[in-house]
């Protein structure tokens, strides 16, 4: 069945923006952010695109990783695509500088595991 291998796709996806977040979050106030236009979108947009991923993840998956608040992260990403007017700053801050590095953290572990119980050519 194909729906490991797009999971693990979408999880490289979810852990590539994480990084992306950080890279553009990194040494910025969240006012210095808020005010720097591309930044703060390129955050929004990183942040939508875990929220997509998470949404593509197979239902088996999510189930079996209940821990991780995948109906939250996939609001979020709805927030931002639909409710963009409505977006606070200081929401997208905190969702950037603390609930992004513990997902990624959580998908790095996810990763690992997957990795170890089907090494390539398995």
């Amino acid at each position: 069945m194909r729906e490991p291998e797009r999971d693990l796709g979408r999880l490289q996806d979810i852990v590539e923006a994480a990084d992306h977040i950080a890279d553009f979050t990194d040494g910025f106030s969240q006012e210095e952010l808020s005010n720097d236009k591309l930044r703060y979108f390129a955050v929004v947009k990183n942040v939508e695109i875990i929220g997509e991923a998470a949404y593509m993840l197979s239902l088996r998956f999510k189930e079996d990783h209940c821990a991780i608040p995948w109906n939250d992260i996939i609001r979020m990403r709805h927030v931002l695509v639909h409710g963009y007017a409505t977006i606070l700053p200081e929401l997208l801050w905190h969702t950037a500088l603390v609930d992004v590095p513990v997902l990624k953290k959580q998908i790095e572990g996810i990763i690992s595991e997957s990795v170890a119980d089907h090494p390539a050519g398995e």
